[in-house]
């Protein structure tokens, strides 16, 4: 089972000298919950470390890198991976976390079992351009490390595999094929990717099945509670931080999540404003504070007003979106979809559910469930599901009639389209999957448009 975290997005690959990196002042992790509590039961963690080999140029590089050992390399990093498992009838989230090693909210208790996979583990380089990276996807094969336990592990630039219409949804809910029905009318047009030609870093970790579902018995079939399990990611940083006179930084105190995610779009559409900070601060076990988010979306409210007759069936619904509330919070529970459940109990938590008895799909379909494929988002996410598609669907009320069958969705719910598709080099095959990041030499930049 392959686990992808995505940080630093929006990268814009010709952005030297001072190029993306992983912060070394930053703990990454990934999370799985298995118990059936929202709590972090397995934790693999990341942390880094940048070397530079000469501090009197401005350069990244000195000269053309030929392998992520060479030395004209001026700012490699290195990082380590350990793997935390959470001991029978401990919190995970305990607040009296050694505060050299673990925060309150997303780490473990110090008693936890630690075990390091790996350590001085070198990341690619950026992709500079032709000539101070040529070739650059053999960077990747050198990158992709062999940890002990039939594990292998990445960390480094990607590129960009999400794929969503930013300059139209957030124009005030512009969604595709029907702009001409907006309150504000325009021309339909094909969806843009708001993310093509952009770059990421991307930690990825393959791992066997046993280290992430509950100790016990192999899940015996699909409806066996102990086949699914819920991921999120997080990113903390220490509680304090002082800024010396020289322009250095020291960091002290506990680490403290400063982000999280599970489900994609979940704090950018489900979370107000207000809420966001908060939202990242705290653990998915805490997360029914924002079940009255859920249970009413805004965007579901601003649809009707927004498309005037478009969503007569949603306008008129008054109760609260138990679909939302199951595919986002509490996982859905068997009976619904025939064949299918990756229901992980009653806690309320932002988990990416899935359930590992479920095969892979032979032939993918990009819609996932809602496209009658049980492998495919939210049963997990794999990098090439239309996932925005898939949540504007459910949020028009296109699958609200599951669980509500009084309910009739509308016409134009199943006929949302984010209206985009993935512009970036195509993903991989191999691990880690992600396609080439683009080149900084390489990328032309876009015409503005007024």
């Amino acid at each position: 089972m392959t686990l992808i975290a995505n940080f630093i997005p929006l990268q814009k690959p010709d952005g030297g000298p001072n190029f993306y990196e992983f912060g070394d002042d930053v703990v990454y992790r990934i999370h799985v919950s298995n118990g059936g509590d929202g709590r972090a039961d397995v934790t693999y963690e990341f942390a880094f470390t940048t070397k530079v080999r000469s501090n009197k140029t401005f350069l990244y590089n000195t000269g053309p890198i030929a392998s992520i050992t060479d030395p004209n390399w001026n700012r490699p990093q290195y990082y380590s991976v350990k793997r935390i498992v959470r001991t029978s009838g401990q919190s995970s989230d305990d607040s009296t976390a050694d505060a050299d090693n673990y925060d309150g909210d997303g780490g473990h208790h110090p008693s936890a079992r630690s075990e390091t996979l790996g350590k001085d583990l070198t990341c690619p380089p950026v992709n500079v351009g032709v000539r101070s990276t040529p070739n650059y996807a053999h960077f990747t094969a050198e990158a992709v490390h062999k940890l002990p336990g039939n594990r292998l592990v990445f960390a480094g630039q990607r590129a960009e595999a999400f794929f969503v219409d930013l300059g139209s949804i957030f124009d005030l809910g512009t969604l595709r094929p029907f702009q001409s029905l907006h309150l504000i009318p325009s021309a339909n047009a094909v969806g843009v990717n708001g993310l093509q030609g952009l770059n990421v870093h991307t930690i990825a970790i393959q791992v066997p099945k046993s280290d992430l579902i509950r100790k016990g018995p192999s899940p015996t079939g699909v409806n066996d509670p102990a086949a699914v399990i819920g991921v999120y990611a997080s990113a903390s940083r220490r509680k304090s931080s002082v800024l010396r006179s020289d322009g250095t930084k020291s960091s002290s105190g506990p680490y403290v999540q400063v982000s999280r995610l599970g489900n994609p779009l979940f704090n950018e559409v489900i979370v107000p404003m207000a809420d966001k900070d908060r939202w990242n601060r705290v653990s998915p076990y805490q997360d029914s504070q924002f079940a009255k988010y859920v249970a009413k979306p805004e965007l579901a409210g601003l649809l009707p007003a927004l498309y005037p007759g478009v969503f007569p069936h949603l306008a008129a619904y008054t109760k609260p979106r138990a679909d939302l509330l199951a595919i986002l919070l509490t996982g859905i529970p068997a009976g619904l979809i025939p064949n299918f459940q990756n229901y992980t109990g009653p806690t309320q938590a932002d988990l990416l559910r899935l359930n590992v008895a479920i095969p892979p799909s032979a032939s993918p379909n990009p819609l996932g469930i809602i496209g009658g494929d049980l492998a495919g988002f939210p049963n997990g996410r794999r990098v090439t599901d239309d996932v925005v598609t898939i949540e504007l669907r459910a949020i028009a009320g296109a699958v609200l009639g599951l669980v509500d069958p009084t309910f009739v969705p509308d016409g134009a719910a199943t006929a949302i389209l984010d209206g985009s598709s993935n512009t970036n080099p195509p993903v991989l095959d191999v691990f880690p999957y992600l396609g080439t990041p683009a080149g900084g030499y390489q990328t032309t930049p876009g015409t503005p448009a007024v």
